[in-house]
Formats: C-alpha cells, sequence, structure tokens
C-alpha cells in the first residue's frame, strides 16, 4: 500500500534486552503512575470504529494518537477533531515501521478492509495488514511497555457450526475462498497475538467484533446495512441474498466501542477458572474435543495468555426480516429482490456474549429501531 507520511518525531530503537517473563503478574504493561493522562496509540483511526473509539478515548481524558492512511478511512470521520489538543493524527500505512518519540500506554489495532467490497478488491493489502501491520502494532505496544488490544472479527468463525458461537470455538473457514483473505489475516493476526504474549509477556486482549452498524459507516461498502439503507432511500429494490433465512445480530456502534473499552481498560480480566477448577475440569473432561472443535480447556487460563471475547448483540434476525424493518423504517415503496448466495456466506452469525457479561458488566442498550434510526438520519444527511 502506498503511503504519505507526515513527519513525527522519533525513532523507535531496538528493545533493550530478551528477558522474558512468566506469569499476568509481572506481563509488560502501562506504568499506574503513567496513567493520570494516559496516550493511546489507534491504527485505523480514520475508519468506521477507529473514529468512534477516538471520540471516546478523548472524551475519557486520553491523548491519542491516530494512524491512517486513508484507504477505507475517511478524514471526514475525524475532521471535527481538527485542533483538539490532545489529538495528533499520522497519516501512514501501519504495515510500515511506527516512529514515536512519546510514551504510549495503550495500542488499539484497528487498521484493515473490513467491508467484503474492500477485502474482495484489496486482498494482498488485506493480508499485509493483518499480518505486517498486527506485527507492527505488537512491536510498537512491546518497546512501549504498552498494553495492546487486537480488534478480531466474528469471521475467524468462517460459516459455523455452533450456534450462537462461544469464543472456544475454532471456526469452519475456507482459506482458500473469496472471503479467505480477510478471515485468515484476523486468524494469523489473532495467533501473533497470543505468540508475542507468550514470547514477550506482552498483555494483550483480542476483541472478536461481530456485525456493527452506525454513523460513519460507507454508503457503498457492501454491508448489509448501508446497503439496504442506500437502496430504499433511493426506492430501488432491495437485494436479498439466497432465500434470506440466513441469520446476522446487528450492534449499535456505541455499544460495541464501550464493550471493547472495558475490555482494554480493565486491569485483570478475571478468567472464570481457577486453577482448581481447570485442574478438575482436566481429569473430568480429560482432552475430549466435540465435533465441532470445542474444547473445554481452550482459552482458559492454562490455555491461552491473553484475553479473547466477543463483542456484539445477541438479537438475531433474518436478512429477509431485516430488509422489511428497513422498508417499514424509510416508509419507502422499494420491493425484495433474490440473488444468488455468494460463496462461504456464513448462514447463520450470533455471539455468546457470557465472557462480556462476566468478565466485562456488558451487554448491549440501543435497541435495533433505535438505532437503525439513528443511521438513517446520518445517510439521509448525505444524499
Amino acid at each position: 500500500m502506498a503511503s504519505k507520511k507526515r513527519k513525527t518525531e522519533g525513532r523507535i530503537s531496538k528493545s533493550e534486552g530478551s528477558a522474558k517473563r512468566e506469569g499476568r503478574s509481572s506481563r509488560v504493561g502501562p506504568r499506574v503512575s503513567d496513567l493520570r493522562s494516559p496516550t493511546s496509540v489507534v491504527t485505523g483511526a480514520a475508519g468506521f470504529l477507529g473514529s468512534h473509539l477516538t471520540d471516546l478515548l478523548l472524551e475519557r481524558g486520553h491523548r491519542v494518537i491516530g494512524i491512517d492512511n486513508f484507504v477505507t478511512g475517511s478524514l471526514e470521520n475525524i475532521d471535527h477533531l481538527g485542533g483538539h489538543p490532545r489529538f495528533k493524527f499520522i497519516q501512514q500505512d501501519v504495515t510500515e515501521f511506527l516512529f514515536l518519540h512519546e510514551p504510549v500506554h495503550y495500542v488499539w489495532h484497528f487498521a484493515s478492509p473490513a467491508s467484503p467490497v474492500d477485502y474482495l478488491q484489496l486482498p494482498i493489502q488485506t493480508l499485509k495488514v493483518g499480518s505486517l501491520g498486527t506485527h507492527k502494532a505488537l512491536g510498537l505496544a512491546r518497546h512501549k511497555r504498552a498494553r495492546f488490544l487486537l480488534a478480531s472479527t466474528s469471521e475467524v468463525y468462517g460459516d459455523p457450526l455452533v450456534h450462537p458461537q462461544p469464543e472456544a470455538y475454532w471456526g469452519n473457514v475456507n482459506s482458500l475462498g473469496p472471503r479467505g483473505c480477510y478471515d485468515e489475516a484476523k486468524r494469523f493476526a489473532e495467533a501473533l497475538t497470543i505468540a508475542y504474549a507468550r514470547q514477550h509477556a506482552l498483555d494483550a486482549r483480542i476483541v472478536r467484533i461481530f456485525n456493527t452498524y452506525g454513523p460513519r459507516m460507507r454508503l457503498h461498502d457492501g454491508r448489509v446495512v448501508p446497503a439496504f439503507i442506500s437502496q430504499a432511500l433511493h426506492n430501488r429494490p432491495l437485494t436479498v441474498f439466497g432465500d434470506g433465512s440466513q441469520t446476522r445480530s446487528f450492534c449499535y456502534c456505541s455499544d460495541l466501542i464501550e464493550g471493547i473499552y472495558r475490555l482494554m481498560m480493565r486491569d485483570e480480566v478475571r478468567l472464570p477458572n481457577t486453577e482448581n477448577r481447570r485442574k478438575a475440569e482436566t481429569r473430568k473432561e480429560g482432552s475430549r474435543i466435540s465435533e465441532f472443535g470445542i474444547r473445554n480447556s481452550d482459552c482458559s487460563p492454562g490455555g491461552c495468555p491473553v484475553p479473547v471475547v466477543n463483542i456484539g448483540n445477541p438479537d438475531e434476525t433474518t436478512i429477509l426480516e431485516f430488509a422489511r424493518q428497513i422498508i417499514a423504517l424509510t416508509g419507502c415503496k422499494s420491493r425484495i429482490v433474490f440473488k444468488p448466495l455468494p460463496e462461504d456466506d456464513p448462514r447463520q452469525r450470533q455471539p455468546d456474549i457470557t465472557r462480556a457479561r462476566k468478565w466485562l458488566g456488558w451487554q448491549p442498550k440501543v435497541p435495533l429501531r433505535q438505532g437503525l434510526q439513528r443511521t438513517l438520519e446520518y445517510f439521509r444527511g448525505r444524499e
């Protein structure tokens, strides 16, 4: 990806020493004495979710360094932050080295094409930002002794055979299909994040983001919410792929960002299994794996050093019913047309948010109708 860098103040030197730290208490992370006015780096800061995260961080007292190369992000999403005393923007490709002189306490890695239109048009760039970009962001976090959060995706579950999808599910992904570039980029990013936690004792978290909608989505990015709204606003037929029986669960952006913020900012995410309970479960279950790839010990304290949490809305709806809701909400005269289902399009998508409820005290609050009304108002203002 071509990039245009703005001048930055320093250069990251090689990390000093290679001492490994073992155990959660010794993990590399932000020092409490530095957190009166913490500094957060947000990659993909001009994107749909990255810009909303940036707004929330500024509201809560952070100094934010946003990084984006505008391949899919938009200057319009952060234009309102021009002149903000605690916001600094760097136009740069995150797959290149990140040169920052100032202290950093949190690194939020959101950079990536995320819509089908984008990653089908930019498959190599998608794989590069998931691999090289994640590597560079992890390196920055390690050098700065910062806490790291990876924005992963429900697409790591592929076309799931388990419903709803818990974090311990390994997924059903076609690495050779048209969606493989995005699915595997995120799966690799997760594996790399966990490797850094194990090898370098990096304090890291992984959030798996389910379908999210709201203002600042691009009207023609191929995702179902803007696609239906755009068609409805122009009284064009709403395109439903397949017979419309496939399901999705839609979370409003402010709810999602709040959940992600809680995951990053919680000093210690308490995993539900104590050591004694884990040993008891191991004795009881052994290494038994269900036919769907779920093992009781996966992502437990002894199995995974990084908290992995689904964030999304568990309220499920079919795409056909969702199209009817959009028609009713907009009052348009559109009809529904059916087209063949794209290859590897997931038949079901619903998060199991048990961990988010138990570990973070989080669940979505904005009803679908209310969130859609806000989103519709945003798009109407841009027609």
